[in-house]
């Protein structure tokens, strides 16, 4: 498998991706759903924490240039860590948890695209393949110390600092 950074954050969204579409086969019951966002969650949870940790950074470490995008994907995953906060503090038998999920899928789902057709391809004519397996080694370093759940502390800190700094 390739260690290429840009790799595999598209697995990750892949992976994402996967769960939305199980989020909305019909008739699912609570317990479906509770499962289905959990797991949702904890994807989300640790892709932003590397992207947030790793990628976001070193970009905007390496290529100036692309500071705008950095700046917009880290409100991006804000608004994103907010609503994962909040789903993780509610049950699926919520009126509002649905609407909730809904209002996150579609927003990631516009991060993700984003990301994929129009930042990753600067990101690989500025990087490079050797620095960009270089930078697929730290994001996988970071991810088995990456927080599972929107609650845990680590989870947000870079992106307020980001929005803070």
């Amino acid at each position: 498998m390739s260690n290429d950074a840009i790799v595999l954050l598209k697995n990750d969204h892949q992976e994402v991706r996967k769960q939305f579409r199980a989020f909305r086969k019909p008739d699912l019951t609570a317990v479906q759903k509770q499962g289905i966002v959990d797991t949702i969650l904890e994807l989300l949870t640790v892709h932003t924490y590397i992207e947030n940790e790793v990628m976001y950074p070193r970009v905007r470490e390496l290529l100036p240039d692309l500071e705008d995008d950095v700046l917009e994907s880290y409100e991006e995953h804000h608004v994103a860590d907010v609503l994962c906060l909040e789903l993780a503090a509610m049950d699926a038998t919520d009126e509002r948890f649905d609407a909730k999920t809904t209002v996150l899928i579609e927003n990631v789902e516009h991060h993700m695209e984003e990301e994929e057709q129009d930042w990753f391809p600067k990101v690989r004519d500025g990087l490079g393949r050797k620095r960009l397996q270089e930078l697929g080694e730290e994001l996988l370093e970071a991810k088995k110390g990456a927080p599972r759940r929107p609650e845990q502390p680590s989870a947000m800190k870079k992106a307020v600092d980001a929005v803070i700094s």
